[in-house]
């Protein structure tokens, strides 16, 4: 009995240590910051936008200056700096990535999918990661709209 008590003490001061450790870790948890600035302030919360206009940029080289309205319809400027565009798929699928000047920290990232149909679907956003909103891309009634939204309807952290 004797020779048992000693392992038996060690074996519950080491179950008691394993429990004590793992009791002061805790998770990291982002909580949201809800009071970040807002930089579209000054657009409307819905803008007629033409993708295809932006896709002119396609054939420049990541670097030129891209001077264009984000409407047709209202003179909104946009400036910015061509970091990236391409085909993923030759014929099927387009990029670009423009990072704006006259909006600080902003980033407009447009996709073209040409559909198996021949149609032809766009996905952006205009958004900056410092910033409280942003603009996402949505189809309305046959033609495209820059719609604002809140920074945390669209990303979770």
């Amino acid at each position: 009995m004797k020779n048992l008590r000693a392992p038996m003490l060690c074996a519950c001061l080491m179950l008691c240590s394993f429990f004590a450790i793992s009791q002061t870790d805790k998770t990291p948890i982002n909580e949201p910051d809800y009071n970040r600035p807002k930089l579209f302030n000054n657009l409307p919360e819905r803008i007629s936008f033409n993708p295809e206009s932006f896709f002119s940029f396609q054939n420049k080289q990541a670097g030129s200056d891209v001077r264009v309205s984000l409407s047709d319809k209202q003179q909104i400027p946009f400036e910015g700096t061509l970091v990236s565009s391409g085909e993923n798929i030759p014929g099927k699928a387009q990029s670009l990535v423009i990072r704006s000047t006259n909006y600080n920290g902003a980033t407009l990232s447009l996709s073209k999918r040409v559909n198996e149909d021949g149609s032809v679907t766009y996905i952006g956003r205009l958004l900056s990661f410092k910033h409280g909103d942003l603009f996402v891309l949505q189809q309305s009634e046959g033609h495209y709209e820059l719609v604002k939204k809140n920074f945390y309807d669209l990303v979770n952290e």
